[in-house]
């Protein structure tokens, strides 16, 4: 298996809601849009986030399949070109309907991040990293950032 991804599929309890934050409040544009089932975005080259009502994703992977709780233990990372614009993005998902999480602060990294919860409860970070350089060719690299 090579080592990529081209999808992440999330369950989401309630479609409308979180169509109504990303297209609505935050602006995204939907790549395919299957009312009451599932809302794709591009969200990078060769990567698609896929948002699928909770019910049709447990039908979808087979009889017997609880509907799944808010997904934990994992962020979504939007990495931006300074601290102000992480801010700017934290006030943006506040107004969209998220919830504040962490407001922007310095990180342990060196950056400066902040954490917000869409309305399914689907966390992301909002960070600026100047560790963080993407080649032309998609590669990411993170460098220690001096202090």
């Amino acid at each position: 298996m090579e080592q990529r991804v081209h999808f992440v599929t999330v369950a989401t309890r309630d479609l409308d809601r979180a169509r109504d934050f990303y297209v609505d409040g935050l602006g995204w544009i939907p790549t395919l849009d299957v009312p009451e089932e599932i809302l794709f975005f591009q969200v990078a080259p060769g990567l698609v986030l896929g948002l699928f009502e909770a019910e049709a994703f447990a039908a979808d992977l087979g009889a017997g399949t609880p509907v799944l709780p808010a997904p934990t233990g994992f962020t979504l990372s939007h990495n931006v070109s300074s601290p102000a614009e992480v801010d700017r993005v934290l006030a943006q998902a506040a107004a969209a309907g998220a919830t504040l999480v962490k407001p922007g602060q310095s990180a342990a990294f060196g950056g400066y991040h902040g954490h917000f919860s869409d309305p399914n409860e689907l966390l992301w970070e909002v960070a600026y990293n100047p560790g963080w350089q993407v080649a032309e060719d998609g590669r990411v690299s993170l460098a220690p950032v001096e202090e």
